[in-house]
């Protein structure tokens, strides 16, 4: 079968009459209330992190919170897009924005073996696209739209390989660039598609020893860089302070966890952290803002953000049990699991049990297009739950 993805007849303008009044009746309000809550905590925490270091070199200290508003409001747009449109809509043309994005990850990557530079996002002067954020909800999308499809209760093997070339040309795509942050991210959120999808344990087998075997051809091919596999040397030996090749995420994961327990039960107070203040913490806005937020307000506030987290998955598992297609579930199973692993990923890192990657903590973290890309996902939740009952 072809990569159309077995694509029904495009629904009628989502914008007729009953199909955009009654779906609104349906809206998770409870779910957008905490993504809400996540991004204004995100908004207050970019200040806090950002605004000692603009001050001592003269610029407005609130030059990177008004671009965080900026990029909220792009999101919220991009949200109720979502919505407004639905999911099925999005299903027709899932094809189409595939091959846009992959095509642009595959741009990105010419682009920085020609200036022999990394080459994460491009750079369009007043804001900066990352093409493998956008692949995130994407690739979701269309292997959602795949599997529904193809109507089987258990995947047959012809259906899991073609899954895997889908979802294998833009990972490996992001994983040259080189993004295995992302890359991974993308692939939590296949295993989620694929494991409510029907994918027999053979399978799952099979993909394990596959991506094993892959990364161990790409460390001896010198396709993972040097500063990479360090990453995974410094979360073994947090504590050494002998290898100079390893100072610099050691401290940096050193003082993460140290703000975070520097802040104790109730924290030191909002723009009182001494470590944050202090900026011992580089990209904290972008990479480490959990650190940020246990120092300034301890455990509580640590976990009032997890829960915020929790919640959400719960809200989003719920949904698709709920959900009245094969579709509509894959989607909301794909959200599930990346929404999991990076959150999982990016706290792990701050506290010294994951390695340092680079991915944000998705609402909270400084950025427009995991924000934005973010805001499609739960979009996309929100459309199922609101056309549950249509």
């Amino acid at each position: 079968m072809s990569i159309a993805f077995r694509v029904r007849s495009r629904p009628s303008d989502p914008r007729g009459s009953a199909s955009v009044l009654d779906p609104w009746r349906n809206v998770d309000w409870m779910m957008l209330w905490a993504v809400g809550a996540l991004a204004v905590i995100g908004v207050f925490n970019i200040y806090a992190t950002t605004s000692p270091r603009l001050v001592l070199r003269g610029a407005d200290p609130f030059y990177f919170t008004q671009r965080q508003v900026l990029f909220v409001f792009a999101a919220v747009v991009a949200l109720g897009a979502v919505m407004f449109f639905g999911h099925d809509w999005l299903r027709s043309i899932a094809v189409w924005l595939y091959a846009a994005t992959t095509f642009s990850l595959f741009i990105l990557l010419l682009w920085g073996r020609a200036s022999s530079e990394t080459k994460l996002s491009f750079d369009l002067g007043v804001i900066a696209v990352q093409p493998a954020e956008v692949m995130k909800p994407v690739l979701v999308l269309v292997l959602a739209a795949w599997f529904a499809d193809a109507g089987m209760r258990t995947m047959p093997y012809d259906e899991f390989i073609r899954a895997l070339l889908i979802a294998g040309a833009p990972f490996l795509l992001i994983a040259l660039q080189p993004d295995l942050g992302s890359a991974m991210t993308i692939a939590a959120g296949v295993f989620g598609v694929l494991l409510i999808a029907g994918t027999q344990r053979r399978h799952f087998v099979f993909i394990t020893i596959l991506a094993t075997l892959s990364f161990m051809a790409s460390i001896w091919s010198g396709v993972v860089r040097d500063y990479q596999l360090e990453r995974f040397t410094a979360l073994w030996n947090q504590n050494n302070t002998s290898d100079r090749s390893l100072q610099n995420l050691v401290l940096q994961v050193r003082y993460a966890k140290r703000a975070v327990a520097a802040g104790g039960y109730f924290g030191k107070g909002y723009l009182q952290g001494e470590l944050t203040n202090g900026r011992f913490i580089p990209v904290q806005s972008t990479d480490f803002p959990f650190s940020a937020i246990g120092e300034q307000f301890g455990l509580v506030g640590a976990f009032i953000v997890v829960g915020l987290f929790s919640f959400i998955l719960l809200r989003v598992w719920i949904i698709g049990r709920n959900a009245n297609s094969p579709f509509g579930r894959f989607l909301a199973a794909g959200v599930f699991a990346t929404l999991a692993w990076q959150v999982f990923q990016n706290i792990g890192m701050t506290i010294g049990i994951t390695p340092v990657s680079g991915l944000p903590l998705p609402f909270v973290s400084y950025g427009g297009s995991h924000l934005v890309a973010w805001a499609v996902m739960i979009g996309l939740v929100q459309s199922v739950e609101m056309r549950r009952s249509a």
